[in-house]
C-alpha cells in the first residue's frame, strides 16, 4: 500500500507556522473483483471511484496519505473487508499517522466500531462524509436544518462516540461542533425529539418557501433550474449566464442551497434561474428525503439544464446518476421537452475527442440535441440562451395590445402576470402598445381584459 506524495514537514531551521495541520486520512474504496470487467453505459471504474472518493475527502481539507482500491471477493458482515486486507491497512495506518480513515462505502455501525478498534482510528463512511460536506456547505436555515435533520436520522442507529476522536483532534468540522461545544450525547428518545422539533421549523420553512413559489407564479416568470452532477460546472455557468458571484470553486458540492436570478433572455424574455446542489453516485435515499425541499425548484422548474462534464471519463456514469435522482425526484428523464442537456467543458477536449462529441450531438434529434458550451470561457453561451428562450416560449403566444394612457391599473396587471416584452405609444392617440408573450391557456382572459387589440397597418 503505497502512501500517496505529500509535503513533508519544514526542517527545524524554517520559519514555524502555528496554523493546525490538516488531519491525515486514508481513502480506501472497496469494490467487487468482477466489477473490474467493462460495464454497460453508466458503468462506473474503480479508478474513477478512487478519484472521486479523492475528491469528496479533499471538500472538507483532509491530507490524503493514502488512496487505494481494496479488492473485495465478498462483504464481511464484521468489518465488511477481508481479515488479511483489516490487517494490511491496520499496519498502513499506523505507519502513516492516519487519523481518519473514510470507507467509500455504506457501513454498518458493527463494522464502522470494529474497523475502528482493528485500526485504532476514526472510522467514517460515505454518507457519514457526504452529511460533513453538506454541513460545511449550508448557509441558510433551511439547508442547516436539512443537514442536521439527515445528520440525527443517520446517528440514530450509531454511538454517539463515535465522532468523539474528531472532537478531539479538531474540535470537530463543520455542524458536528467547535472546540468547546457539547457533542450530541443523548438517547434515542431525546434525538428523536430534536427530530420531531426539526421537521416542525422545516414544516414552517416549506410553507415560507411555497409562498414565495406562489408570489413568483403571480409574476409569470418561467423557472430553469441547474441541474447536473456535483463539480459538472453548474455555478461557473449559472455565474456566466447571470453575472452573479456564487461560490463556484473546483470543489464537489460547492453548491449546497439554491440560488435564484432574474434573467433576460436574448430576445427580452425574462426567467428564473436556479442553482442547486449537485448530484452524486450513491446519494443515500435518506439524503435525498431530506433534501427533497431544497430541490423543489427542481421538481417545479419549467425547464431543466442538465450540466454535463463531458470532458471528464466518466461523464455517461454520471449523467446516468444524475437520471436515476431526477426519477426519485419524480422527473422523467427522458421528457426532452422539459430537460435540455447542456454539454459543458468543451475547451477541455482535445481536437479528435471534440470532434467526435460534436458529432455525437448532431446525429441526435433536434428535440434532444445538447447545447455544447465552455462555462468558463463563455464559448457557445449565447446560442445556449437563444436555445432556452425558443424552449421556453414553445406554445406561447404573442400579443400586442392597446390601452388608454390613463389605464395605469391595466397596465401594471399586465407587468405582474404577463412577460411584458415591449412596450411603445401610437404618436397620433397617445395609447400605449404593451407586448406581451403568455401561455395559450392565458389567452382567454387577456381577452377578456383587453378587448382592444393593436393591428399594424398593412
Amino acid at each position: 500500500m503505497t502512501p500517496r506524495d505529500e509535503t513533508r514537514r519544514d526542517s527545524p531551521g524554517a520559519a514555524r507556522d502555528t496554523r493546525q495541520a490538516p488531519t491525515r486520512a486514508a481513502v480506501l474504496v472497496p469494490y467487487r473483483t468482477r466489477d473490474r470487467s467493462p460495464g454497460g453505459v453508466g458503468a462506473r471504474t474503480p479508478e474513477a471511484r478512487l478519484d472521486e472518493a479523492v475528491g469528496l475527502a479533499a471538500a472538507i481539507d483532509l491530507a490524503v496519505a493514502i488512496a487505494t482500491l481494496v479488492p473485495l471477493a465478498e462483504v464481511r458482515p464484521a468489518t465488511f473487508l477481508g481479515k488479511g486486507k483489516v490487517e494490511e491497512i491496520a499496519a498502513a495506518v499506523e505507519a502513516e499517522g492516519i487519523e481518519l480513515a473514510y470507507v467509500d462505502a455504506a457501513l454498518s455501525p458493527v463494522q464502522q466500531r470494529n474497523l475502528e478498534r482493528a485500526w485504532k482510528t476514526k472510522v467514517i463512511d460515505r454518507t457519514a462524509l457526504i452529511l460533513e460536506i453538506f454541513g460545511r456547505r449550508a448557509r441558510t436555515r433551511e439547508g442547516t436544518l436539512q443537514v442536521e435533520l439527515a445528520h440525527l436520522n443517520y446517528q440514530k442507529s450509531r454511538l454517539v462516540r463515535s465522532w468523539t476522536h474528531l472532537e478531539r483532534q479538531r474540535g470537530g468540522f463543520g455542524f458536528l461542533g467547535g472546540p468547546g461545544e457539547t457533542q450530541i450525547e443523548t438517547d434515542r428518545r431525546l434525538i428523536g425529539e430534536r427530530i420531531t422539533a426539526i421537521e416542525r421549523e422545516l414544516e414552517q420553512v416549506t410553507r415560507t418557501r411555497s409562498l414565495h413559489r406562489k408570489s413568483r407564479e403571480r409574476v409569470p416568470f418561467p423557472v430553469v433550474a441547474l441541474v447536473g452532477y456535483t463539480n459538472a460546472g453548474k455555478s461557473t455557468l449559472f455565474n456566466r449566464l447571470t453575472r452573479a458571484e456564487v461560490f463556484a470553486e473546483n470543489l464537489l458540492f460547492a453548491t449546497l442551497d439554491p440560488t435564484l436570478r432574474a434573467l433576460d433572455l436574448p430576445h427580452g424574455t425574462r426567467i428564473i434561474l436556479s442553482d442547486t446542489v449537485g448530484f452524486i453516485s450513491e446519494l443515500p435515499t435518506t439524503l435525498v428525503a431530506a433534501f427533497r425541499a431544497t430541490l423543489e425548484e427542481v421538481i417545479e422548474a419549467d425547464l431543466i439544464l442538465h450540466v454535463r462534464d463531458v470532458a471528464h471519463l466518466d461523464t455517461a456514469a454520471q449523467a446516468a446518476d444524475v437520471e436515476k435522482v431526477l426519477g426519485e425526484l419524480g422527473i422523467d428523464a427522458a421528457d426532452h421537452a422539459r430537460i435540455l442537456e447542456v454539454w459543458n467543458k468543451v475547451d477541455l477536449l482535445d481536437g479528435d475527442t471534440r470532434a467526435r462529441i460534436e458529432a455525437e450531438a448532431e446525429r441526435r434529434p433536434a428535440d434532444q440535441r445538447p447545447a455544447l458550451v465552455s462555462a468558463l470561457g463563455g464559448e457557445g453561451v449565447e446560442a445556449l440562451l437563444n436555445l432556452v428562450e425558443a424552449r421556453i416560449t414553445a406554445g406561447r403566444i404573442t400579443r400586442t395590445l392597446s390601452l388608454a394612457p390613463e389605464d395605469g391599473e391595466g397596465l401594471a396587471w399586465l407587468y405582474r402576470h404577463t412577460d411584458v416584452i415591449g412596450r411603445t405609444s401610437e404618436a397620433e392617440t397617445g395609447r400605449i402598445l404593451v407586448t406581451v408573450r403568455v401561455p395559450a391557456e392565458r389567452l382567454e382572459e387577456i381577452d377578456r381584459r383587453y378587448p382592444v387589440a393593436y393591428f399594424p397597418p398593412e
